[in-house]
């Protein structure tokens, strides 16, 4: 186990931003990280785990102990009624493998989340969510060191508080715990979920004959392919921003004003609206400000092209947060977290 000191954090986050840690460490195990919480050198310093550092905006160096999460490992518990299988899996494996992992074993319920970037430890934290599912629908509970301590709790769902892009872990629990395992309950008798987005289209356009779950993860990752870019050839964290849940009122004021705006109902007197469209809307699609900019292909997406500085891609995204509250009185919300 090895301590870095003053170490560089390029490679570790998808915006590819050149900050720099006090410590870096990894851990593979929960007695690893027992092992690292109890070093002196870590425990003089604020700790910062990172996963896939795919939701995270460096703007400084970080005056930290940063921990990156490697814990491995996938099992399977059938369940008695026959239908039904738990999936644990460590924290630091990638979250699209387990998807992979599950369509190999013929098991559902994530087929839609395929492709989303990080970490399975990262998922319950933020509710990861698209295309019509959320971590929430299949999650039972997850496994999360106590810092403070040194012991494993378990969380169950209820105790979770699962919102949108939200959890117990983005509120009275941040920075308190390190999610360790995550267990999931998939199913082997499928209902396919194709109703959001443009997942019938593809699988039109790829002339797919019969449903299953492989073709469903495959139309999702050729939407994903299509609309966001890769962050190994350009930075970026994804989505930046969260899709706004307005008012119904709101929205019809809007929809009179600009009849071509979107919107999903999420309660009689919510609806959400997407962000890339607002942020369009406001012309900041395929914006390229010096190394920075937003992305030509979809505008939900602020892109590092090379050597840009965290503050200035901060800078972007509160220029767009203004643009937006000004146009339409609806204030962004940004879904990467900004260190």
């Amino acid at each position: 186990m090895t301590i870095q000191r003053e170490a560089s954090l390029q490679p570790y986050n998808t915006f590819g931003i050149d900050a720099r840690a006090t410590l870096l460490a990894e851990f593979t195990s929960v007695e690893e990280l027992r092992q690292l919480l109890q070093n002196p050198e870590v425990q003089a310093l604020p700790k910062l785990i990172l996963g896939g550092g795919s939701n995270v905006l460096f703007t400084q160096d970080v005056e930290a102990a940063v921990l990156l999460n490697r814990i491995k490992g996938i099992t399977l518990n059938p369940e008695a009624d026959g239908k039904h299988v738990l999936v644990t899996s460590g924290s630091g494996e990638t979250w699209h493998d387990l998807v992979l992992y599950s369509l190999e074993q013929d098991l559902g319920g994530i087929e839609n989340l395929s492709l989303i970037p990080g970490t399975v430890g990262a998922a319950p934290l933020q509710n990861i969510g698209a295309y019509g599912v959320e971590l929430k629908d299949t999650f039972v509970s997850l496994e999360a060191l106590e810092m403070e301590s040194g012991n494993l709790v378990t969380f169950t769902h209820e105790q979770c508080g699962f919102g949108y892009r939200e959890s117990v872990f983005k509120k009275e629990a941040k920075g308190k715990f390190i999610v360790t395992s995550v267990t999931l309950r998939l199913t082997k008798e499928h209902t396919f979920n194709t109703s959001y987005g443009a997942i019938q289209d593809t699988l039109l356009q790829q002339q797919v004959q019969e449903l299953s779950l492989k073709a469903i993860s495959q139309a999702v990752c050729h939407i994903r392919r299509s609309k966001l870019p890769d962050p190994a050839k350009i930075g970026n964290a994804g989505s930046f921003f969260k899709n706004p849940e307005i008012p119904l009122a709101l929205f019809e004021i809007l929809k009179s004003q600009y009849p071509g705006i979107p919107g999903y109902p999420v309660s009689p007197e919510t609806v959400k609206v997407p962000a890339g469209w607002l942020i369009e809307q406001c012309g900041w699609r395929g914006k390229i400000l010096g190394k920075h900019g937003v992305h030509k292909d979809q505008a939900l997406v602020l892109v590092n092209y090379g050597g840009a500085a965290g503050n200035d891609v901060k800078a972007l995204a509160y220029e767009i947060i203004q643009s937006v509250e000004q146009k339409f009185g609806i204030t962004l919300t940004p879904e990467v977290n900004i260190i």
